[in-house]
């Protein structure tokens, strides 16, 4: 449970790091939006690593790599609907069972 909890927030910090500047610093230069990209990255990194190597053991290197796409899935839909504005569209669905494809031959047996 901790690792899945750390991923979850590592991709808020990621999400936001990633994508929160074409909000938000538009019209800044863009070594600011670099600068404070890497400033939330930090914390980002600061969260997934730990949550790697807590779950690594627990799961496979495979296991850790889709679950956290999941994740990361399921943090950006809400984020690019209700942070930037986007139209929700069924693309994430079937991205999602894609998605949940993925899980299944990963996990199986």
């Amino acid at each position: 449970m901790r690792t899945i909890v750390l991923l979850i927030l590592s991709n808020v910090f990621m999400t936001f790091a990633w994508y929160a500047h074409l909000k938000d610093l538009r019209s800044a230069p863009v070594y600011v939006a670099i600068l404070a990209s890497w400033g939330i990255a930090l914390f980002e990194y600061m969260l997934q690593v730990p949550a790697n190597r807590a779950g690594f053991g627990t799961f496979s290197l495979g296991q850790l790599k889709i679950m956290q796409e999941v994740i990361t899935l399921s943090v950006f839909v809400p984020f690019a609907v209700f942070y930037m504005g986007q139209p929700l569209k069924l693309d994430y669905l079937w991205a999602g069972i894609c998605m949940a494809g993925a899980v299944f031959f990963i996990f199986r047996g």
